[in-house]
Parts: C-alpha cells; sequence; structure tokens
C-alpha cells in the first residue's frame, strides 16, 4: 500500500481506532526488538516499516486532537 492510500485510510479512522492501532504497533516494534535481541535476526528487518506506520498513525492521531 502506498503512502498517500495509508494516510487517507488512517486519516478516516476514529480516534479511539487510532490510539488502539499504535498501541498494537508498539507492542509489535516492543516484541520485534525482544526477538532481534535475541539472535534472530529476521526480527531486524521488519522492525523499520512498523515504527514508520506508528509514526503515521501518531502524526494523524495529533492531527485529530486526540495525541498522547
Amino acid at each position: 500500500m502506498k503512502t498517500a492510500e495509508l494516510m487517507t485510510d488512517l486519516r478516516g479512522l476514529s480516534a479511539d481506532e487510532l490510539t488502539r492501532r499504535a498501541s498494537d504497533l508498539e507492542e509489535q516494534v516492543f516484541r520485534l526488538r525482544l526477538q532481534k535481541s535475541m539472535g534472530q535476526g529476521e526480527a531486524g528487518n521488519k522492525i523499520r516499516p512498523l515504527r514508520r506506520e506508528l509514526a503515521r498513525v501518531r502524526t494523524v492521531l495529533g492531527e485529530k486532537g486526540g495525541g498522547s
């Protein structure tokens, strides 16, 4: 999915849905960082896209005024 499409989809979500999605992404990033620290190399390649999506979710959440 392209970035513009993703941002359009994110802007269509409510603040509660965005908050829930952000917490899910934070949990996924945490788990991947834990796996990476334990030596599972393939986990490292998945962290960056998740962090970028998390940043996009937080940006849209800030635009809506529901940022944390």
